[in-house]
């Protein structure tokens, strides 16, 4: 059973409405989430490319990464739970997990699904939530990955079209 139906979300993944790459985030994370992140990455085979700058790296480990100087470049992890979308980790702080996707890869029920499926196994590898907001956020999450509930959850209600 789907998490989200498409006809139910679909206004929140209109790039035109949200912004093409809309944040996602895992608040109130530590170094040890960023390690759980990055193991489930690894445990999980999913494709990935560690990145600092034009470098291309072996995958660090997470305290690494974070205790890095704060005038360094900031690292990024592409990462590839499917072949169709990619999820761009930021290592912005130790406090807040935060990566990017792109909306114009997470069209139609099959896609959601997908991305459903990979806010899941981050909210379920953590215990925390995993939310969504609109490109730029505005500190309103629309949907997420609700740890009660086990599930994705909507968050706000989609517009009356």
């Amino acid at each position: 059973m789907a998490d989200l139906l498409w006809d139910d979300v679909k206004c929140f993944f209109d790039p035109d409405l949200m912004g093409s790459l809309p944040d996602v985030r895992v608040p109130n994370a530590s170094v040890e989430d960023w390690q759980a992140v990055l193991d489930l990455v690894e445990e999980r085979g999913w494709s990935c490319r560690y990145s600092e700058g034009d470098r291309v790296l072996p995958m660090p480990r997470a305290g690494a990464v974070l205790s890095r100087p704060a005038d360094a470049e900031c690292p990024e992890l592409r990462v590839w739970p499917t072949a169709d979308i990619l999820a761009i980790f930021r290592f912005h702080s130790d406090d807040e997990i935060d990566f990017d996707v792109d909306l114009y890869e997470l069209q139609g029920q099959e896609r959601l699904d997908d991305f459903c499926g990979f806010l899941r196994r981050i909210g379920q590898q953590l215990g925390k939530p995993v939310l969504m907001d609109s490109e730029g956020g505005n500190g309103h999450p629309v949907l997420g990955f609700d740890t009660e509930a086990d599930r994705v959850v909507l968050l706000e209600t989609p517009p009356v079209r």
